[in-house]
């Protein structure tokens, strides 16, 4: 870059902005944020003064002109995700985006394909989250063939509570504001895109609870995206999966399951916890990770140091990015459809 100081623009500060991004820019050696712009001035400012940022903008556009600025952290819904990260391609700056990357799949290739043609800088996606403890070492167990072949995968995702049937919309309900990324679908096939590689077909089924819920004001809305899923697909392996996401499946634990011809791996969001079998064995047991092997969060450490020549965006890419949004599209397609659809597009 030619700077030893890189100055960080914050477009819309949202929890994981302010309770991850921020502190995590805060605590990397001469890295300023320098800017903020939220929903309105008045919340931009309660931001700014709260993390000591010396710069508020009224809106987006103008944060993104800010010569000072060398790259954008975007902390917005998912409907502004392509729109602000092309206009700070055109700007010559970095980007890191919050997931889920865009409103749609041709958005999510439109960002990638910009990104293609400004080389030089860092295009980067929030990653999935939750398993970012285990997934090396599931990709280890997998490519070792601790599974044998993979035959199956069942991937239950619940937060174990009853849908709330009085809840105004929530704007991950609003398919406006959050397209086609319903519930953490995509986060979960971000994983399995980690461990075992991509799906090929998809079928399934989705159902609304409420299709209509009132928003902030009290007007009321429709809804359209799904509290429940299931999905089957074939996946590039070989095995067939299976995809139950839901916020209506109270008091259900969930979990995701590989089974193999040679042996089964199991891991629980709730405690984190991998276990694993083979043949010939009769209960699963856990598997200890090494400290060295434990992936943690490190999304701004590794942004800065791909600015900075030091390494390159692992966890997650805009080709990443695309892939799941493919995905979740094509659950959306093949429900409303009735049909199966194929990937990639």
């Amino acid at each position: 870059m030619g700077k030893e100081i890189i100055r960080i623009g914050v477009v819309g500060a949202g929890a994981n902005v302010l309770e991850r991004h921020a502190p995590g820019f805060q605590a990397i050696a001469n890295v300023e944020l320098l800017a903020v712009c939220n929903q309105t001035r008045e919340s931009a400012s309660r931001v700014a003064a709260k993390l000591g940022i010396p710069r508020v903008y009224d809106n987006w556009l103008e944060l993104i002109e800010d010569d000072d600025v060398d790259a954008i952290c975007i902390g917005t819904w998912p409907n502004l995700h392509c729109p602000i990260t092309l206009a700070a391609f055109e700007r010559d700056k970095h980007v890191l985006t919050e997931a889920r990357m865009a409103l749609d799949a041709d958005e999510a290739k439109t960002m990638l394909e910009a990104s293609k043609s400004v080389p030089h800088l860092v295009a980067q996606l929030v990653p999935a989250p939750f398993t970012l403890g285990v997934d090396r070492t599931i990709q280890e167990l997998v490519s070792n063939r601790y599974l044998g072949d993979l035959l199956a995968i069942d991937i239950r995702i619940s937060p174990g509570g009853f849908v709330d049937l009085e809840a105004p919309i929530h704007w991950r309900q609003d398919y406006e504001l959050s397209g086609y990324n319903a519930l953490s679908l995509g986060i979960w096939y971000e994983s399995m895109l980690k461990w075992v590689g991509p799906a090929t077909r998809v079928l399934s089924m989705t159902k609304v609870v409420m299709n209509k819920r009132k928003d902030a004001s009290g007007f009321v809305r429709s809804v359209l995206v799904p509290d429940h899923i299931d999905v089957l697909c074939d996946m590039a392996c070989g095995a067939q999966a299976h995809f139950q996401v839901s916020a209506v499946t109270g008091l259900s634990d969930g979990g995701i399951w590989l089974y193999g011809s040679e042996g089964t791996l199991f891991f629980d969001p709730q405690t984190n916890l991998l276990k694993g079998g083979r043949r010939g064995d009769t209960s699963l047991q856990e598997i200890n990770i090494p400290f060295d092997k434990r992936g943690k969060w490190r999304v701004e450490e590794e942004f800065i140091n791909c600015i900075r020549g030091i390494e390159k965006v692992k966890n997650t890419s805009f080709d990443d990015g695309l892939r799941y949004m493919e995905f979740t599209e094509a659950v959306a397609r093949s429900a409303q459809s009735g049909k199966e659809i194929f990937l990639p597009f």
